[in-house]
């Protein structure tokens, strides 16, 4: 008796917590997803304060997204590696009503002739801003594209 009463105040607390956090829940169903135009931005054409910010965390792997006035950058990054000539595959660039999913995939190096120099592979692509949020993910199935390099 003692512990159904106990157990019912636990979980009255805990519903209770959610719903005074302020916190919601947003469900991104999966449904068809329409390609989306970019292009694979080089180093000297990233904007200042969004190369600022790959340089602080490009330590550990990192997504982030970045505004300028119509333009949306969406960059990838995969952290310290232990040697170079990695590469990085756009799988996807999709929207569908409820956000944009950018889907990268890493390629690690063809020549081990690289090992030994430590890397940090990442990828900038440009599109048009839109006012959806965006989804990163890691791609899993086989090499489907021509590969995109960045670093």
């Amino acid at each position: 008796m003692k512990k159904a009463v106990f157990l019912r105040i636990v979980l009255t607390a805990a519903v209770l917590a959610l719903l005074l956090s302020g916190c919601r829940f947003v469900r991104v169903e999966e449904e068809e997803r329409k390609p989306v135009d970019y292009i694979v931005v080089e180093r000297r054409d990233i904007p200042e304060e969004l190369s600022r910010l790959m340089e602080e965390k490009k330590e550990k792997e990192f997504q982030l997204s970045y505004e300028n006035g119509e333009d949306l950058y969406l960059a990838k990054g995969y952290g310290r590696q232990m040697s170079g000539g990695y590469s990085i595959q756009v799988e996807e660039l999709g929207e569908s009503s409820n956000g944009i999913f950018f889907v990268t995939k890493l390629l690690g190096p063809e020549d081990l002739k690289e090992a030994g120099v430590p890397s940090y592979p990442c990828i900038v692509i440009k599109t048009r801003k839109q006012e959806k949020p965006v989804t990163f993910r890691e791609s899993s199935s086989p090499v489907k594209k021509e590969s995109e390099k960045g670093e």
